[in-house]
């Protein structure tokens, strides 16, 4: 579903990563690595965010080089980013999980439909009406990724996402990721959670 062959990739003028290669199919594949080893700018580079230096990205069999390429692939491939301000822009919680589905031609009846649908299946339906710059860091990342499964993706990409949470919250994140039957590719410090988690790592 998720190839990359030989990538390299540049901060300025910093190299980060070098000769990359790995396949991303069913399993739950995490990316370890320092402070500004490349995890972040990896993901990013996945969904064509960033450029790369060399190597190849192929998303569904198709080899991605510009935004032309990349661009279809942004609903079936969901990311969460690090810091979940940089995703969450929505009045309220609820408005912020259906813009998604709003963007891929759902009504807006379908949409909110969805969109609660998930803040159930996160167990976050009380805070549907609040505004989303008065949630927690944890409750940010629950509202991110409300809003990036609203959009029913085949693969997600999630960088750090204990960020922010209390053990309770973490413990929670957890068992829905197992519950999730979706490819993930996972950036994350966290080595309990990756080692509840992962079928595979990969260090940067």
């Amino acid at each position: 579903m998720l190839k990359v062959n030989n990538l390299s990739l540049m901060r300025g003028e910093q190299q980060i990563i070098q000769g990359l290669s790995f396949q991303l199919e069913q399993q739950r594949l995490f990316i370890q690595g320092e402070v500004g080893a490349g995890k972040s700018s990896l993901l990013l580079a996945l969904m064509g965010f960033i450029p790369i230096q060399q190597g190849e990205i192929y998303l569904f069999g198709k080899r991605c080089q510009n935004e032309q390429d990349f661009a279809p692939f942004r609903g079936r491939i969901g990311l969460t980013f690090q810091q979940p301000d940089d995703q969450l822009f929505g009045p309220t919680v609820l408005d912020d999980v259906a813009f998604g589905p709003i963007n891929q031609g759902f009504s807006k009846v379908q949409a909110y439909k969805i969109a609660l649908e998930q803040l159930e299946r996160l167990d976050i339906t009380h805070l549907k009406d609040r505004p989303v710059n008065q949630l927690s860091g944890g409750q940010k990342n629950f509202t991110a990724l409300a809003g990036v499964l609203a959009m029913q993706p085949e693969i997600l990409l999630l960088d750090e996402p204990t960020n922010g949470l209390d053990q309770k919250n973490k413990q929670k994140l957890t068992a829905l990721l197992r519950q999730l039957k979706l490819p993930m590719l996972i950036a994350s410090h966290d080595l309990g959670f990756s080692a509840e988690l992962a079928d595979e790592v990969l260090s940067l």
